[in-house]
């Protein structure tokens, strides 16, 4: 279930007592997930608090999902771990850092014809919870994993002004699907996006 399904914390009833790990266990975790990341943010969301929430055992997080950060990996309905995408990036030259960003984001949208991102990126205009997921994303993968390690300074920042880059161009790509980006080749985007995108990284900031 994508994150355009999350159950609005405000309507729907909370669970009692104690669900066996069934077949709909991890989609309450997630329903779940979203709700308490939303409310509380990556660090105030416990394991216990979530699995509480869904009504299951906390041992059903690990379970399903190997711990709480995958589950919130999940929960934002990504392809792939962006902070394990991000974090290999950061490795080799930091002159080359947008342009290994941009190719292997691409690489992923591409493999799965950016459903999975144009969705997320769709319900951030409806979805308090949506929006709240990633503004933890940028928060604590691209400063957290990314920023902290390259840039010279002001890595709050710098993650916003890389977010509108690779979200924008997510967006234009995948939910509008403008030409001619749409059906650009990966080099024709990178070549173009990658200069501004390591600019925002490590480059100088008025």
């Amino acid at each position: 279930m994508g994150i355009v399904a999350a159950a609005d914390e405000n309507t729907a009833p909370r669970r009692r007592g104690r669900r066996p790990g069934g077949a709909d266990t991890r989609t309450s975790l997630l329903d779940a997930a979203r709700a308490v990341f939303a409310e509380r943010g990556y660090d105030g969301a416990t394991v216990r608090v979530i699995a509480e929430r869904a009504g299951v055992d906390p041992a059903m997080v690990n379970h399903w999902f190997g711990g709480k950060e995958p589950l919130f990996v999940a929960a934002l309905n990504l392809p792939a771990d962006p902070a394990t995408i991000l974090g290999e990036a950061v490795s080799g030259d930091p002159d080359e850092l947008a342009e290994r960003i941009l190719c292997r984001l691409l690489e992923v949208w591409d493999s799965t014809g950016g459903a999975q991102f144009a969705a997320l990126l769709q319900s951030i205009a409806t979805q308090d919870v949506a929006a709240a997921l990633l503004r933890e994303f940028i928060a604590r993968v691209l400063v957290g994993k990314v920023l902290r390690e390259v840039a010279p300074d002001r890595p709050e920042l710098r993650a916003t002004l890389c977010g509108t880059q690779m979200f924008g161009l997510a967006f234009v790509r995948y939910v509008l699907k403008v030409e001619p980006l749409a059906s650009a080749d990966h080099a024709t985007i990178v070549s173009a996006v990658a200069p501004n995108l390591q600019r925002y990284l490590t480059g100088p900031l008025p």
